[in-house]
């Protein structure tokens, strides 16, 4: 058995990896019950990944202290950086010619529930390789270290450091329960209760059994991914975008406040909560906004047509689902701009949606009101709150930080694309859509196209982007820090 300093992280590490690979028995089922002749590279897929996790927790063992917040931080980066490397693997086994960062960018974008593709030809592949791809994007929806805490007792190391730096949004240290793996299996029991209720919704619109298991999965994570080239426009129902519509909407809540919901037997408390409000405002003005625009500009000569494509694209974007079930890049240029703009700032901390999230929002709008307000009455002291509570000043210093951070990652991520020869609307949208997990941009890597077409450079940008966005920047860019590795 081998020791050094941080010896709990390779355990851990190890332990998620044999998690991961566990996983893949659902394509292997569904490859069994479709007979398709796949079941041997999900058994070679699971064999490597399980036997790298064994390994770890053989040389890493013993350990049995809490680890430290660097080392939270340290482990959030690893797994969100060597799992898509395990889950690309069924997809290069299988893809004559796929190479090793495509098959590396569609596993990130699974896992970071963002919803790019490289792949053409989803409607030809078999339906357990197009499960795998889907079933990654439920896992990454809140998080598989999320998951992972529920176990760590198993492993002897404590998960409150893993919890902190894993959660999205700026309000980590509230706990739904007293104990963290209590509270990472309340979440996922919640979050799993409302995909069952989903994949049912999906059933009787008029999919298929498999077909709802497959879009339940990328509609609950928010991620986007679909079975078919056409995404929603294959099915051209109704019914079926109706029901995207309500789950969507649902996932892009904190999954936090269905979990005290549900423990108190009342739905006020959602209602109540002002980042919910103003995420459900936003939702329903910016739908009837750009119905109203497309109604007007003659995209749509029937009010209700108009209502029913705005309604399911925007959100579909502003959640950072991505799913499309139109062209929406041959709209009016304001729509699309707009939606991805949405995409920025529309869910709550603690959904399986990207982008800088609601709260940030509203408490830095909050910040600069009151600043106007200071330069009127200098002597003034006007706290911010949210709710009846008073937000620290630490906070406040931390989501500024945040956002200039954000900031210079899409102009430094935009500048790169542009250098490397791809033009300025493709370049900006794809560096938005994927440092906000949404998938789809304009020009190149609109929703009638895909990310095929980008050189490896410019995917390995993306790539980075997206897990900057999943894992909301300052959890990765803490370890360039030389202070982090100071002991």
């Amino acid at each position: 058995m081998l020791s050094w300093p941080r010896s709990a992280l390779l355990t851990v590490l190890g332990g998620v990896l044999l998690l991961f690979s566990m996983t893949l028995a659902i394509p292997l089922a569904f490859a069994f019950v479709f007979d398709e002749a796949t079941s041997k590279l999900f058994l070679q897929s699971m064999a490597a990944c399980a036997s790298c996790g064994s390994l770890l927790i053989l040389l890493f063992r013993g350990s049995q202290r809490e680890m430290l917040p660097r080392d939270g931080f340290m482990l959030v980066v690893l797994v969100w950086g060597v799992l898509p490397a395990f889950g690309g693997l069924p997809l290069m086994l299988y893809i004559e010619g796929l190479s090793f960062t495509d098959a590396y960018f569609e596993s990130v974008s699974a896992l970071t529930t963002t919803g790019s593709t490289v792949i053409e030809g989803l409607d030809q592949l078999p339906i357990s390789i197009n499960v795998w791809r889907h079933f990654m994007v439920l896992l990454g929806g809140m998080g598989i270290l999320v998951l992972t805490v529920a176990i760590l007792p198993i492993l002897g190391v404590g998960g409150s450091q893993i919890y902190k730096a894993e959660t999205p949004g700026p309000m980590k240290e509230d706990k739904l329960t007293p104990r963290i793996s209590e509270t990472a299996r309340g979440l996922w029991l919640v979050y799993f209760g409302v995909s069952l209720a989903c994949w049912a919704a999906y059933f009787l619109a008029g999919m298929t059994w498999w077909d709802a298991f497959m879009h339940m999965c990328s509609t609950m994570g928010l991620g986007g991914f679909s079975a078919y080239d056409a995404s929603f426009a294959h099915f051209d129902s109704a019914a079926i975008e109706t029901v995207a519509i309500i789950f969507m909407t649902i996932a892009g809540v904190n999954f936090g406040l269905y979990f005290i919901a549900f423990r108190s037997r009342s739905l006020t408390v959602i209602w109540k909560d002002l980042e919910a409000r103003s995420y459900l405002f936003l939702m329903i003005a910016s739908v009837l906004a750009i119905s109203l625009f497309l109604y007007v500009h003659g995209v749509y000569d029937d009010p209700l047509t108009a209502l029913r494509f705005a309604a399911f694209n925007v959100v579909s974007i502003a959640t950072t689902t991505g799913f499309a079930s139109t062209d929406y890049a041959q709209w009016p240029l304001f729509a699309p701009v707009f939606m991805l703009l949405l995409c920025g700032i529309a869910t709550c901390a603690g959904s399986t949606g990207g982008g800088i999230k609601m709260v940030r929002l509203i408490l830095i709008l909050k910040h600069s009101r009151n600043e106007l307000i200071r330069i009127v009455h200098p002597r003034a002291v006007v706290p911010v709150k949210l709710g009846r509570s008073v937000i620290e000043p630490t906070i406040l210093q931390s989501i500024l930080g945040f956002l200039v951070v954000y900031l210079l990652a899409i102009c430094i991520g935009t500048l790169i694309l542009l250098f490397t020869g791809l033009d300025a609307v493709s370049s900006f949208t794809a560096v938005i859509a994927s440092i906000n997990n949404t998938g789809p941009g304009l020009g190149e890597v609109g929703p009638a196209a895909n990310y095929k077409g980008l050189s490896d450079l410019q995917t390995w940008v993306c790539i980075v982007l997206m897990l900057l966005g999943r894992l909301e920047l300052m959890s990765v860019l803490v370890l360039f820090v030389p202070h982090f590795w100071r002991h």
